[in-house]
């Protein structure tokens, strides 16, 4: 499920505010300059549907985001629990870091937790299926995709070198609770 959650950026015990509406996730992240939307496909599409495929169900957003913020490229991301990859992916989104440019993702499938880290607090976002969000450039986060990553993500970008990040050198992931996906 959708869920935000806030704590201060120096107590991971202590939650200041948690919610699964989406209206008022995309209200408080709006105050950090962060944008929510949820969208749904017209259709439905299989599982293992390729890039032509979900960019084509998602066509009308994907263009309007594009052209509202300048973005100029854009893929699909599929990471799935057998990834051979998964625990080096799972390291390198965990370390604290920016990006020059914006980071926008729409969760196809699957889900993964953001953590945002602005005005002396954490912000943890956990997307799923429907959830776009959209996190500004300069903006310090991490993202975590759990031990067994299981998502399928539109990623939008302004450049086409894609995903950059300058990482920050500070822990304060580990400190924080992880994305564990509950399961079904």
């Amino acid at each position: 499920m959708t869920h935000l959650t806030v704590y201060p950026d120096t107590d991971p015990a202590t939650v200041l505010m948690e919610t699964s509406d989406g209206a008022k996730i995309a209200e408080v992240l709006a105050g950090i300059g962060v944008d929510f939307e949820r969208w749904a496909a017209p259709h439905a599409l299989a599982e293992d549907a390729d890039q032509d495929a979900v960019l084509a169900a998602y066509e009308s957003d994907v263009s309007r985001i594009m052209k509202d913020g300048g973005y100029q490229s854009v893929d699909v991301i599929r990471v799935k629990p057998d990834n051979p990859n998964r625990a080096e992916l799972r390291q390198k989104f965990l370390a604290e870091h920016t990006h020059d440019d914006d980071e926008v993702r729409f969760f196809v499938d699957g889900a993964g937790a953001f953590y945002l880290r602005k005005e002396g607090k954490v912000y943890r976002v956990i997307c799923e299926r429907n959830d776009l969000i959209s996190v500004p450039a300069g903006t310090t986060h991490w993202f975590d995709t759990g031990p067994a990553p299981d998502f399928c993500a539109i990623r939008i970008f302004t450049t086409p070198e894609g995903w950059v990040g300058h990482f920050t050198g500070d822990d304060i992931a580990s400190r924080f609770p992880k994305f564990e996906r509950e399961a079904a």
